[in-house]
């Protein structure tokens, strides 16, 4: 996935979970924040930050000429944006499902629902139908990707609809999309949300395939990249 209209600028504060305060050019921007998470060893006083700069937004309507896409921590560049990772996780279905020995892909939709579940993404293959739920992964720490960087009740409804996809025969995936290159491995944060950790391996155990991508992350791009092992503990 690409976006048009790059800038840079220089974190300052953090107003509310949408809106934050970034020097852009030498002049302070109040700009939309594209995720809602904590972010706290991201965006933080002095970082760079990447921007996406919408020279309609009056006309269109929108509140803020910026939208926060991206993080430097250190070298290490960081794809913030929450609404990146499914356009990338579809992107990437078509490109390397075949990675997963699921033959004859097809019939990829967006935003599914089954039961009392909405699922991101939904197929079929040859054998049985699938779903899958994507999840962006923003945290890093010591080179280990960590997920949730916090308390999420909605991951846990999303981990119960696909342990009963699962038991209803269908194929279920849970897609850690690590928006960043360069960690070692994947774990559950188990210190930040002990439930969501101790179900996922529980559903995992039932039959739901979990798995985990790294991304390579340009300041106007991300794209799903290479696979990185799941650890329990």
């Amino acid at each position: 996935m690409r976006y048009e209209n790059i800038a840079t600028g220089t974190f300052i504060s953090r107003l509310n979970r949408f809106i934050a305060v970034v020097s852009v050019g030498g002049r302070e921007q109040t700009v939309h924040v594209k995720n809602t998470g904590r972010c706290r060893e991201l965006l933080v006083p002095g970082a760079r930050v990447i921007l996406e700069h919408h020279a309609d937004y009056l006309e269109t309507g929108r509140k803020t000429e910026y939208s926060l896409i991206a993080v430097y921590k250190g070298d290490m560049l960081i794809n913030v944006d929450s609404q990146a990772p499914n356009q990338a996780a579809e992107e990437w279905l078509h490109r390397y499902a075949a990675e997963w020995q699921i033959n004859d892909v097809h019939d990829i939709r967006r935003e599914v629902t089954y039961g009392n579940s909405r699922f991101d993404l939904a197929f079929a293959t040859a054998m049985r139908s699938a779903f899958m739920e994507v999840k962006g992964v923003t945290l890093e720490r010591d080179g280990i990707a960590m997920f949730p960087d916090a308390p999420t009740e909605r991951g846990l409804k999303h981990l119960q609809g696909l342990a009963e996809a699962a038991r209803q025969g269908y194929l279920a995936f849970i897609l850690f999309v690590i928006q960043m290159k360069g960690v070692k491995y994947f774990m559950p944060n188990w210190e930040t949300h002990e439930e969501f950790a101790r179900m996922l391996f529980e559903v995992h155990r039932m039959g739901v395939h979990v798995i985990a991508y790294d991304c390579q992350v340009r300041e106007d791009s991300m794209k799903i990249d290479e696979p990185v092992e799941v650890r329990w503990q």
